[in-house]
């Protein structure tokens, strides 16, 4: 009997520290799921992937540069459309072609945090610098005409407010110019993956060493023309630098 009374005892020991252990494991992963700073803190260093709704970040609430809307994160590009050399403009749009000349993303991080919890403590920051951002909605398309001299644009209250460098050889003849720009809102649903680190005692998601954190909106329409855009960009949109050249960009809209 006392040796079976010994037997027992430590199978119970082993199948408490099983329990136990299996309950921090759910509890680890249930903090995840939540978004705990506390469950990801532990997870430094490694590659996660969280679901949950974006909020302001440290700084506040952003403002888009063109549409002036509130959003977590936004980025714009500038599209010239041109006939080439070659073609004649007279035979109808098959032969006309399109270059970006300018494109920006911000590079502000957001909070993410568990649907419903916005405000419950200091929140899991997402780092955007250089991410790839997938399904962000589209809040601005505008198309203007080429500018003429001596005639004010439609497009110059936008052309003050691109930002990132400007670049492009404007061959052919210019038809007109593009203005788009995605936003994503406080609220909106995301799932992110990146690599853990921890910035003064709080985690963040960042880019791994081999790759980019990467942002996908939930929901977002899986056709269509936003779609489209985001599938073939996956944001090639990288911070830039203001460009030096708003006034070197109106010369060279006027050469054109």
């Amino acid at each position: 009997m006392v040796v079976i009374g010994a037997v027992l005892i430590a199978a119970a020991a082993v199948l408490a520290v099983l329990a136990v252990r299996a309950v921090r494991r759910y509890a680890d992963q249930r903090g995840i799921e939540r978004v705990r700073p506390r469950a990801l803190a532990a997870m430094q260093g490694r590659t996660v992937s969280l679901t949950g709704e974006a909020v302001a970040g440290p700084d506040g609430a952003a403002e888009s540069r063109l549409a002036r809307l509130p959003c977590v994160w936004h980025g714009h590009e500038v599209l010239r459309h041109y006939w080439p050399v070659e073609s004649d403009p007279g035979a109808g749009d098959g032969d006309r072609r399109a270059d970006s000349i300018a494109e920006y993303a911000c590079e502000e991080p957001f909070a993410l945090v568990a649907p419903g919890e916005e405000g419950a403590g200091a929140p899991v920051l997402v780092d955007t610098a250089g991410a790839e951002v997938v399904g962000a909605d589209l809040a601005l398309q505008r198309v203007v005409g080429r500018p003429e001299k001596g005639v004010k644009a439609p497009a110059d209250d936008l052309l003050p407010r691109v930002k990132g460098r400007i670049w492009g050889l404007f061959r052919g003849e210019t038809i007109e110019f593009e203005y788009r720009e995605w936003v994503l809102r406080p609220g909106d649903a995301v799932a992110v993956s990146g690599r853990v680190e921890l910035r003064g005692g709080r985690p963040v998601v960042a880019a791994p060493p081999d790759g980019r954190v990467r942002i996908e909106r939930l929901g977002a329409a899986s056709g269509g023309p936003r779609a489209a855009r985001c599938r073939r960009q996956a944001l090639l949109l990288g911070g830039g630098t203001l460009a030096s050249g708003f006034a070197g960009l109106l010369m060279v809209l006027g050469a054109v």
